[in-house]
This record gives C-alpha cells, structure tokens and sequence, in this order.
C-alpha cells in the first residue's frame, strides 16, 4: 500500500479556484454492488474543505428515482446533489450521476446524455473517467470502489495517461472486489487501501503539480546527476536502461512518483528509491505505461489493410509463411489487430495456394506480455472493433472479450529489450508504433538501421502518426498517403553499417550458477568422455514419432540424409536393409516397453555390404524421456559369400527360396495396401464425424454465446438491485431510528395517545392510554365504540367522527368515573406527509392538580366573601 506523506494535491489550484477562478481537481469515483457502503465510509472520513469536487458514478436502475443524494447527504456536510445537464461544477461538492444516464465533463461543466449501449453493456465509470482525463489532464483523478465486472479499468488507464492519480479500494474491504482486482491488474493505481483511507489520502493530496501540467517539463532546469542516478539504479535493480530516453518523458514519470509520495526533490527521491525496493518496480512500470487500443488510428490501419497487407500476399504465390514483428506490443491489441486484418486480407485474395501468418510479439514489459498471453479484454477495452469483428474471432466470456483461436494461434509473445536483445529477421512487415516517441535522436538512429537489417527486400515499416524516418530515406521509401507506411529499399544499393544490440549485462541474464573454474579437473567426466567416443556402440535418441534428438558416435555407415528438403527422422534416414526390421522393432520396443533385438542385418553403404546387429529399446526413466527409444548399432562381420552380395552366383535352391520369398512380399504388399484403404475410409469417416461434432460444437458455442450474454444482464440487474437493496436498507434504518425516536418522544412526554384510522379502529396507542383504556396489544384494529374506558365521556365516538368530518379540531376537559381525575382530550385530525388525512388522533393530558388548585382557589374565593 502505498502512502503519501503530506505534499496537498493541486493545493494552490484549489485556492485559486475559490478566489481566482483557476482550475481545480475533481474526484471521479466509481462504484457498483456494495458501492454504496463503501461510499458512506469514504465520505464520512473525507475533509470538508478539499478544495476538490467529487462526481459519484454508479451503475443504477434506470427505471427507479435514484436517492443516493440523499443517503449519501448524511455522511458529509459538502453538499450532495444529483447533476443536472451543463451545470458548472464548483469544488467541496458532491455530484451524483441521475439513472439511466452518462456523465461527460466539459470546460468545467457536467453533460448529460442518454446511454448509446443496452443496458447489461454501459460501461458508465469508463465514459466519465476518460471525459474527466482529457478535460482535466493532471487534475483528474479516479477513485474506483466495490463492484462487479471490470467498469472503471479504461478510465483508470486514461486518467494514468494524463498524468492524473488513480486510486482503489483494497479488494479485501470490498463487499464486490471484482472492481478492484481488474483495476489492480491492468491499471497499476497509484495508491491502495480502504475507502477511508482513500479519503485520507486524498484530504492531504497525493499528486505532483501543485496545479501545474505535469507535460511541461525541462530537465534542463533540474538536477542532472540526480536524473542519471535513478536511471543507474534502474539499470542495476531491473537490468533496463533508460539513460539514452527522452529525459522529459523520463522525468514526467520520476516527477509523478515523487508527487504520489510527496517528495520534494530529486536527490531526496534517489534516497527514497536506494531505500525501498519496491519502489523501483513501481517506477518502471510508471515508465512503461502503455496506451494502445485495437485499429488505433483507424485511417492508417485501413491503408495497411487497403495497401501493403494484399502487396505482402501477392509475394507468395505459392504460398508460404507471412512474418511480421510488433515490437513495444503493450498488451497485445496492435498484434491482434495485425491477425485479424490478415484474416481478412487473406478472405479478399482468396490465394491459390495455402498462406499462414507469424506474429512475433514483444515487449520489455512482463506484466503487459502476461495479459497479452492471455488474449482477455474487458468489454470497455474493444471499442475499435466492430460488431462484425466481434463475433467472427472473439467469443464473449465473463463481462469481456477473449480472443478466438485464428487470431490467436499466429501470435508469440515474448519479453525483449528492443535496445538491448538480437532482433528478429527475414520480416515482411514491422509494426513500431509510438515507441521511438519515447526514444532520443541517438536510440532511433541506431534503431532503423536495425529494421531495415530485419526486413526482407521489399518489406514494409508501420509507425505511429507522430513518428517518421528521419534521414534514413536512402533505407527506406515512403508510401502514398497519410499513413506512416515505409518500403524497405534495396541494401546492395545503400550499404550501411547496423549496430547490432550487445546485450548490456541484465539480470534475467545472469546464470543461476557460475560457471566451473578451467583449473577444475574431473578425472571420472574425462574417463567417461574417452569411453564414449572410443568404445560405446554408435546409437541415436528418437522420440515415439522417430524424429532424432541426440546422435552418440559415427552413424553414418547406418543413416543418411534423406533426399529433398531436411529430415532428421529415423525412418528416413535408415541406409537400405535397415528400414523394415528397424520399423517393426521400434513399435514393437514402444509397445513391449522390452529391449528388441535385430540381428544380422545387411546395410549397403556406397557400394559395400556391412553387418550390423540392432538393439532397440524404450527409455525407461527419466520420465521426461518415457516417450523417447534408444537405437544402437553393432557392427559384425558378414560371411564371405554374403559379402560378395549380388556378384556371387545363385544357387538353383537359393533361386527357388528367392521366388517364394518374393511372392510372400507381394502377398504382404497387397494386405499392406488393402489395410491402407481400409484407414483411408475410416479417415473419412472420423473426418465426417469430427465435421459433424465441429457443427455441434458452433451451436454450443452459440448457445454459449447467448447465455454469457443473458449471465451479463442478470449480472447488471443483480448490480442495480444490490444498489436498490443498498438504498432500501438504508431507508429501513432511518425508519427504524425515527420510530425509536418517536417511541421515546412518547413515553418522555407520559400523554395518554390514541391513533385511529378513518373507520375509528385503533392504529395504534401509548403506554399512557391503557390507564385510561381497558387496552391490550390485541386491541389494534377494534372499533373505538368497543372500547371499555373509566372517562365520564359519552360521546367520545361522536365527537371522534364530527372532528374526522369537518376536520375541526376539539377539546374538552372530563373526568373519570372513579373522581379525583380530570383529563383533556383533544381530538385533531390524522394527517400524511402527502397531505391525507387517514383517521383521528386522541390526546388525554392529566390536568387533576390543575382541577385542583381551581377548587382550591374558589373555595378560599367563598370564604373571603362570606366574611365580607
């Protein structure tokens, strides 16, 4: 969890926005189920004077009145309302946003505007923190709460892009932590920890600037040693270096890590770096954030689509393999995008001969690669698809998109240090877009030259809009048209020199032992070593497919290569008079799991005959080689009559044993190849079934389809029914407390009350009234003329019904029938918070000392004129 330590974020701006009218941060805050308890704790433990505004967004039923403003109005003394269309926004105040709505914010004032996706599908946190990202920029900041599903993440992402504070609750206060992960995952936030926390974090301010764009940034006027200290403990720690960047690229970063911590400083921040570790991790991945998207840019990826992708194929007319790199991959999006528009280049063309395509994906960023691998977007991550796109080669799984099986077979990704790591060769195509952004003049240098090295003749360069060749025109053409589209030019006509990456000393590179000292001397390895290459049998290592993994000694009398393109396959490569025996004994060897033995074969070998026993036998152990066989050759003298071969005369009896033997290799050859159309049929009809179940498995995936789909709605409505609950519960407590109140106001005051309907049934009474009414819990409901009463008060009822018609209250004092008590009664009017009335209500106040002191007062009256 990651703290700051006290530097306020854009404090000046927030003063200046209450008297100078400047900017001021503003706080988007993203919630779903289990939101609203969440949002009750980060207001309750927020300052009042932050000088920041707060947009509330939530995933809401569209078809209920929303009265989160007004549960969450009792949690904070900032005003709390629901935003309305093109209302300014004004700092210390909450807005909430209205159901069935998004939010958009827009030289400082909240837009409204109806939802363009079904409901199930809004992605509501995303569209306003994006909004608030490119309105705001470095005074943006994005809090993402309980929930479900992965609303929010984009929004993060742009907010990061920015240079503005993301900020998310710790999934293990969550009600919902579905919400946080996915933001913990893919956004790296700025800080972590319960809602209350969060409030904390941002009552002191976490983020660089001091309302200053965090872009303007001049390293010149910063401390250089300091610069290049941070980037030699980078190169150290993480075996990356970042000396030779844009240092105010670089420096943006740095400058945002020392806001979150509140630093002031570089050298103070070198110190902080030497001292925490983890700090280190997070400043790289602070500098490899990556933004990339699919078709970013659609018109240029339409002129690659229109332009070079049918160039390429028309290179292969006899089919073949297409091979492209995407360095700076990110999470993948731009080598997806590459495979999908080739599937559907490759649809246009309808090539005669088969084309496949390889996709080598890298980057330097391990976490990015991880989430590439896994071919997962959230639904808000898709958007430069279209819907067509969509349900071709992706299937819907949990709240997003996984990526089909043809766009995902043609891609590899892996970790590489385009700087440091060899590249890749023998390209047609290389998509590097906005990555040399982040390089100095000197690194792109070094780097196109590294391009044009890896490109095949007539290959093509992709780069990013704000990106170009520089002087490189004599390595590469550019194409028509507003896209960054280059042809690699001919090296025979311009030879340059290309600075291969060295591979600069990294730690994913050292070995995990050191090497062995050339003084170390092993008398039993040697020994062993001699053995082998003197004495050991020569022998082959085959997997179960018969491919050979390791040749011992001098096998060249026994196997040759095969004709045609290269073949390391025993079978193959076996000399003539080896091939059968050697076929039946590995199966058998396979099958048996027995050493087989196969003596007295006879190899022709340029023009010689030679003896040679076989051993075949499966390899019992390690397990890793179980599948494996093991092949050893024995050489043995052949008798002189076989030696002279097919020179030697043949005897009649010979002849007639060659002629049934050779009828018998017929009779073989025909059950052989009967035996072959009868796996000829049943490979059709597997072919037939495996179509039929492919057709079952389409439906499945259909059917599979539409029940993600509905999972995705219910999903949706069980949010806004927990919000709905969350509201529900909350009025139920405020309920619960007023008619605690209500009871104590009662029993304080001790008046006798009678509450009646409008048929004069009783509703309810207090405490008081059962010395007045013979009253029972059981009473309620039971007509007020049934009632047994000790009050001298005939015409209660009727006065009860006068008072119900023409809404007059009445009053009058009586007594009990037992004396000594005399009480008011009052009869008023039952009325509803909607103005209805619903009945009467009866207060008896005991006024016997009042009738007392009146008595006593008029009998001391009488007295005094008597003696008058």
């Amino acid at each position: 969890m990651e703290k700051s330590r006290g530097r306020a974020w854009g404090g000046s701006a927030s003063r200046g926005a209450r008297r100078g009218g400047e900017p001021f941060p503003v706080v988007g805050i993203g919630a779903s189920a289990g939101g609203l308890e969440a949002l009750d704790e980060f207001l309750r433990n927020l300052a009042p004077d932050t000088g920041m505004a707060f947009v509330v967004v939530q995933h809401l039923d569209p078809s209920r009145p929303g009265v989160i403003a007004e549960l969450l109005q009792r949690a904070t003394p900032m005003p709390v309302a629901e935003a309305t269309d093109r209302v300014r926004i004004r700092p210390n105040q909450v807005y909430v946003i209205p159901p069935n709505k998004d939010l958009t914010i827009l030289g400082g004032r909240l837009g409204l505007q109806a939802p363009d996706a079904p409901r199930g599908q809004r992605q509501s946190i995303d569209f306003f923190l994006k909004s608030l990202a490119t309105g705001l920029r470095h005074l943006s900041a994005g809090v993402i709460l309980s929930g479900m599903g992965a609303d929010g993440v984009a929004g993060l992402r742009a907010i990061r892009e920015a240079g503005g504070l993301c900020l998310v609750q710790a999934p293990a206060t969550a009600r919902f932590d579905s919400m946080p992960r996915n933001a913990i995952q893919d956004a790296a936030p700025d800080f972590v920890g319960s809602p209350a926390e969060i409030a904390a974090e941002l009552s002191r301010g976490a983020v660089h600037g001091e309302g200053r764009d965090a872009g303007a940034v001049n390293v010149a006027d910063h401390d250089r040693s300091g610069f290049d200290r941070v980037c030699r403990i980078l190169r150290d720690r993480t075996g990356h270096d970042f000396s030779l960047y844009k240092k105010s690229t670089i420096y943006r970063r740095i400058e945002r890590r020392m806001g979150v911590h509140g630093i002031d400083g570089l050298a103070a921040y070198v110190a902080f770096l030497q001292d925490h570790a983890p700090e280190v991790e997070s400043l790289l991945l602070e500098i490899l954030i990556g933004v990339t998207g699919f078709f970013r840019d659609p018109e240029a990826w339409q002129e690659l689509r229109r332009e070079v992708l049918p160039r390429i194929l028309a290179q292969y007319p006899e089919g073949g393999m297409v091979r492209a790199w995407v360095p700076g991959c990110s999470t993948g999006e731009d080598a997806y995008s590459l495979a999908l528009a080739f599937q559907e280049a490759l649809a246009d063309a309808a090539p005669a001969a088969p084309l496949s395509l390889q996709v080598f994906a890298t980057d330097i960023n391990r976490n990015a690669i991880l989430s590439a691998r896994q071919g997962y977007f959230a639904g808000n991550t898709v958007g430069g698809l279209t819907t067509d796109q969509l349900a071709a080669h992706f299937r819907q799984e949990s709240g997003g998109w996984r990526v089909g099986k043809a766009i995902r077979e043609p891609v590899v990704f892996a970790l590489q240090d385009l700087l440091q790591d060899p590249p890749f060769i023998k390209l047609d195509l290389i998509i590097c877009r906005n990555v040399m952004i982040y390089l100095s003049s000197e690194l792109q240098k070094r780097l196109l030259p590294l391009f044009h090295y890896s490109l095949n003749p007539g290959g093509h360069l992709f780069l990013g809009n704000a990106e170009s060749i520089g002087g490189y025109t004599d390595l590469f053409t550019p194409l028509p048209g507003k896209a960054r589209l280059f042809i690699r030019n001919s090296a025979d006509r311009f030879p340059r020199t290309t600075s291969f990456p060295l591979g600069l000393p990294n730690r994913r590179d050292l070995p995990l032992e050191p090497p062995m000292p050339k003084s170390a001397f092993n008398p039993q390895m040697v020994a062993e070593t001699v053995l082998l290459q003197r004495f050991a049998p020569p022998a082959v290592l085959a997997s179960e497919t018969g491919d050979i993994l390791y040749i011992s000694g001098r096998t060249g009398k026994y196997l040759e290569p095969a004709m045609g393109k290269a073949n390391l396959n025993l079978f193959a490569m076996a000399r003539e008079g080896l091939g059968p025996e050697l076929t039946v004994a590995f199966r058998k060897a396979l099958t048996q799991r027995e050493p087989v033995e196969c003596r007295g074969l006879r190899v022709e070998a340029n023009g010689a005959a030679q003896g040679v026993d076989l051993v075949v036998q499966a390899v019992p152990s390690p397990e890793a080689l179980h599948t494996c066989v093991l092949v050893v050759f024995k050489d043995q003298v052949l008798p002189p009559s076989a030696a002279k071969g097919r020179r030697s005369r043949t005897r009649p009896e010979d002849a007639t044993r060659v002629e049934e033997l050779e009828a018998e290799v017929k009779s073989l050859m025909a059950e052989l190849q009967a035996s072959r159309e009868e796996m000829q049929t049943s490979q059709e009809e597997l072919k037939a079934s495996n179509e039929e179940l492919q057709s079952t498995n389409e439906e499945l995936q259909s059917t599979n389809e539409e029940l993600t789909t509905s999972k995705e709605e219910l999903q949706s409505l069980n949010e806004e029914l927990q919000t709905v609950n969350a509201e529900q519960q909350a009025k139920v407590d405020e309920l619960s407390a007023a008619n605690n109140d209500m009871k104590n106001l009662l029993d304080a005051t001790d008046i006798a009350t009678l509450f009646l309907d409008d048929q004069l049934n009783v509703r309810r009474f207090t405490t008081g009234a059962t010395r007045l009414f013979k009253l029972i819990p059981g009473d309620v409901g039971r007509p007020l003329s049934d009632l047994v009463t000790d009050l001298d008060y005939a015409d209660l009822d009727l006065d009860a019904r006068e008072v119900l018609r023409t809404l007059v209250p009445s009053q009058k004092d009586v007594a009990t029938r037992s004396g000594g008590h005399w009480f008011v009664a009052r009869i008023l009017p039952y009325r509803t918070l909607a103005n209805v009335i619903a009945g009467v209500v009866i207060t008896f106040m005991d006024i016997s000392r009042a009738k007392a002191l009146e008595a006593c007062l008029r009998g001391q009256g009488g007295g005094q004129a008597g003696h008058d």
